[in-house]
Protein backbone atom coordinates (compact mmCIF):
# COMPACT_ATOMS: atom_id res chain seq x y z
CA UNK A 1 0.00 0.00 0.00
CA UNK A 2 2.44 2.84 1.09
CA UNK A 3 4.56 1.52 -2.64
CA UNK A 4 1.40 2.96 -4.23
CA UNK A 5 1.47 5.87 -2.40
CA UNK A 6 4.15 6.34 -3.01
CA UNK A 7 4.02 5.85 -6.91
CA UNK A 8 1.24 7.80 -6.89
CA UNK A 9 2.98 10.47 -5.46
CA UNK A 10 5.89 10.16 -7.71
CA UNK A 11 3.90 10.29 -10.92
CA UNK A 12 1.92 13.13 -9.50
CA UNK A 13 5.38 15.38 -8.97
CA UNK A 14 6.46 14.77 -12.22
CA UNK A 15 3.16 15.38 -14.05
CA UNK A 16 3.09 18.44 -12.09
CA UNK A 17 6.00 19.48 -13.50
CA UNK A 18 5.19 18.75 -17.06
CA UNK A 19 2.32 20.83 -16.96
CA UNK A 20 4.26 23.42 -15.66
CA UNK A 21 6.92 23.72 -18.27
CA UNK A 22 4.43 23.41 -20.88
CA UNK A 23 2.85 26.78 -19.91
CA UNK A 24 6.85 28.08 -19.12
CA UNK A 25 7.32 27.09 -22.51
CA UNK A 26 10.19 24.71 -21.39
CA UNK A 27 10.92 21.17 -21.67
CA UNK A 28 10.52 19.20 -18.52
CA UNK A 29 14.25 18.59 -18.80
CA UNK A 30 15.23 22.31 -18.02
CA UNK A 31 13.71 21.94 -15.23
CA UNK A 32 16.29 19.96 -13.36
CA UNK A 33 19.71 21.86 -15.06
CA UNK A 34 20.87 24.16 -12.90
CA UNK A 35 20.34 28.20 -13.16
CA UNK A 36 21.54 29.83 -16.38
CA UNK A 37 24.94 31.53 -15.03
CA UNK A 38 24.63 35.44 -16.02
CA UNK A 39 27.63 36.82 -17.14
CA UNK A 40 27.60 40.82 -16.97
CA UNK A 41 28.02 42.60 -20.40
CA UNK A 42 31.91 43.45 -19.47
CA UNK A 43 32.92 40.27 -18.99
CA UNK A 44 32.83 38.86 -22.33
CA UNK A 45 34.71 36.08 -23.43
CA UNK A 46 38.33 36.34 -24.74
CA UNK A 47 38.69 34.19 -27.24
CA UNK A 48 35.19 34.57 -28.48
CA UNK A 49 35.13 30.94 -29.96
CA UNK A 50 31.74 29.82 -30.13
CA UNK A 51 30.57 26.93 -27.51
CA UNK A 52 27.51 25.84 -25.78
CA UNK A 53 27.49 28.35 -23.27
CA UNK A 54 24.89 30.39 -24.20
CA UNK A 55 25.44 33.24 -21.87
CA UNK A 56 28.83 33.97 -23.67
CA UNK A 57 29.37 37.01 -25.21
CA UNK A 58 31.49 37.10 -28.10
CA UNK A 59 31.96 40.20 -30.05
CA UNK A 60 30.32 40.32 -33.41
CA UNK A 61 33.93 41.82 -35.99
CA UNK A 62 31.80 42.11 -39.16
CA UNK A 63 27.99 41.88 -40.26
CA UNK A 64 28.26 39.62 -43.54
CA UNK A 65 24.47 40.41 -44.24
CA UNK A 66 21.30 41.27 -43.03
CA UNK A 67 21.07 37.65 -41.39
CA UNK A 68 24.37 36.58 -40.65
CA UNK A 69 27.58 38.09 -38.91
CA UNK A 70 30.85 37.30 -38.25
CA UNK A 71 32.56 36.43 -34.21
CA UNK A 72 35.83 37.36 -33.12
CA UNK A 73 37.16 33.36 -33.47
CA UNK A 74 36.09 33.97 -37.13
CA UNK A 75 32.66 31.74 -37.50
CA UNK A 76 30.48 32.67 -39.10
CA UNK A 77 26.73 32.46 -37.17
CA UNK A 78 23.31 32.58 -39.46
CA UNK A 79 20.79 33.86 -37.85
CA UNK A 80 17.94 31.30 -36.90
CA UNK A 81 13.94 31.98 -37.52
CA UNK A 82 14.23 34.59 -39.89
CA UNK A 83 15.38 35.30 -43.66
CA UNK A 84 16.47 39.11 -45.54
CA UNK A 85 17.19 39.86 -48.75
CA UNK A 86 19.93 38.29 -50.58
CA UNK A 87 23.65 41.08 -50.69
CA UNK A 88 26.46 38.70 -51.30
CA UNK A 89 24.87 35.45 -52.96
CA UNK A 90 27.17 35.34 -56.06
CA UNK A 91 24.36 33.36 -57.99
CA UNK A 92 21.35 36.23 -57.24
CA UNK A 93 21.13 39.75 -57.56
CA UNK A 94 20.59 42.60 -54.69
CA UNK A 95 17.63 41.86 -53.78
CA UNK A 96 14.69 44.41 -52.79
CA UNK A 97 15.53 45.70 -49.45
CA UNK A 98 18.66 43.69 -49.41
CA UNK A 99 21.44 46.83 -48.82
CA UNK A 100 19.14 48.24 -45.80
CA UNK A 101 18.61 45.20 -43.83
CA UNK A 102 22.41 44.43 -43.86
CA UNK A 103 22.64 48.04 -42.77
CA UNK A 104 20.40 48.10 -39.60
CA UNK A 105 21.87 44.81 -38.83
CA UNK A 106 24.91 46.37 -39.03
CA UNK A 107 23.66 49.64 -36.86
CA UNK A 108 22.66 46.47 -34.32
CA UNK A 109 25.62 44.28 -33.58
CA UNK A 110 28.91 45.32 -35.66
CA UNK A 111 31.59 45.93 -33.18
CA UNK A 112 29.21 44.76 -29.74
CA UNK A 113 29.10 41.95 -27.68
CA UNK A 114 26.54 39.78 -28.37
CA UNK A 115 24.99 36.26 -26.71
CA UNK A 116 24.38 33.39 -28.61
CA UNK A 117 21.69 31.05 -28.61
CA UNK A 118 21.47 27.62 -29.54
CA UNK A 119 18.02 26.31 -30.81
CA UNK A 120 18.61 22.49 -31.93
CA UNK A 121 20.70 22.25 -35.00
CA UNK A 122 24.61 23.56 -34.50
CA UNK A 123 25.30 24.39 -37.79
CA UNK A 124 23.21 24.79 -41.43
CA UNK A 125 24.75 22.61 -44.37
CA UNK A 126 27.14 25.76 -44.93
CA UNK A 127 28.78 25.61 -41.49
CA UNK A 128 27.77 28.58 -40.09
CA UNK A 129 26.40 28.51 -36.46
CA UNK A 130 22.97 28.77 -36.47
CA UNK A 131 21.94 31.07 -33.33
CA UNK A 132 19.55 33.54 -32.08
CA UNK A 133 21.63 36.55 -31.57
CA UNK A 134 20.92 38.95 -28.65
CA UNK A 135 22.14 42.55 -27.24
CA UNK A 136 21.25 42.65 -23.90
CA UNK A 137 17.82 41.28 -23.38
CA UNK A 138 16.82 41.95 -27.34
CA UNK A 139 16.85 39.03 -29.83
CA UNK A 140 17.99 40.85 -33.28
CA UNK A 141 16.94 38.00 -35.20
CA UNK A 142 13.10 38.86 -34.21
CA UNK A 143 13.48 42.95 -33.90
CA UNK A 144 14.78 42.42 -37.68
CA UNK A 145 11.59 40.93 -38.36
CA UNK A 146 8.95 43.19 -36.53
CA UNK A 147 10.52 46.33 -38.22
CA UNK A 148 10.30 44.72 -41.36
CA UNK A 149 14.24 43.99 -42.46
CA UNK A 150 13.16 40.33 -43.28
CA UNK A 151 10.96 37.55 -43.14
CA UNK A 152 10.32 34.79 -40.64
CA UNK A 153 11.45 31.36 -42.08
CA UNK A 154 11.13 28.49 -39.84
CA UNK A 155 13.24 25.53 -40.40
CA UNK A 156 12.40 22.80 -38.15
CA UNK A 157 13.87 21.02 -36.03
CA UNK A 158 15.00 24.82 -34.88
CA UNK A 159 10.90 26.15 -33.90
CA UNK A 160 11.58 27.58 -30.52
CA UNK A 161 10.27 30.75 -31.21
CA UNK A 162 8.46 29.81 -33.93
CA UNK A 163 5.49 31.88 -33.36
CA UNK A 164 6.82 34.94 -32.15
CA UNK A 165 8.65 35.00 -35.47
CA UNK A 166 4.98 34.47 -37.43
CA UNK A 167 3.36 37.22 -35.18
CA UNK A 168 6.23 39.86 -35.53
CA UNK A 169 6.32 39.27 -39.49
CA UNK A 170 2.37 39.31 -39.29
CA UNK A 171 2.87 42.79 -37.70
CA UNK A 172 5.42 44.49 -39.65
CA UNK A 173 3.04 43.46 -43.27
CA UNK A 174 -0.07 45.01 -41.81
CA UNK A 175 1.74 48.19 -40.68
CA UNK A 176 3.75 48.04 -44.20
CA UNK A 177 7.07 48.45 -42.50
CA UNK A 178 10.28 48.50 -44.35
CA UNK A 179 10.22 45.49 -47.40
CA UNK A 180 6.37 44.98 -46.92
CA UNK A 181 5.97 48.96 -47.62
CA UNK A 182 9.10 49.01 -50.57
CA UNK A 183 9.00 45.55 -51.72
CA UNK A 184 6.91 43.55 -54.41
CA UNK A 185 7.13 40.43 -52.34
CA UNK A 186 5.46 37.09 -52.48
CA UNK A 187 6.08 34.87 -49.52
CA UNK A 188 5.76 31.01 -49.83
CA UNK A 189 4.46 29.01 -46.93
Amino acid sequence: MQKKLFATAIIGIFSSIAVISLFRNQTPKSLFTPAEKQIPRHEASRDGAPSRDEDKNVMVTRVIDGDTIEIESGAHVRYIGMNTPETVDPRKPIQCFGAEASAKNKEFVEKKYVRLEKDVSETDRYGRLLRYVFVGDTMINLLLVKEGYATAATFPPDVKYYQRFLDAEREAREQQRGLWNACPIKIKR
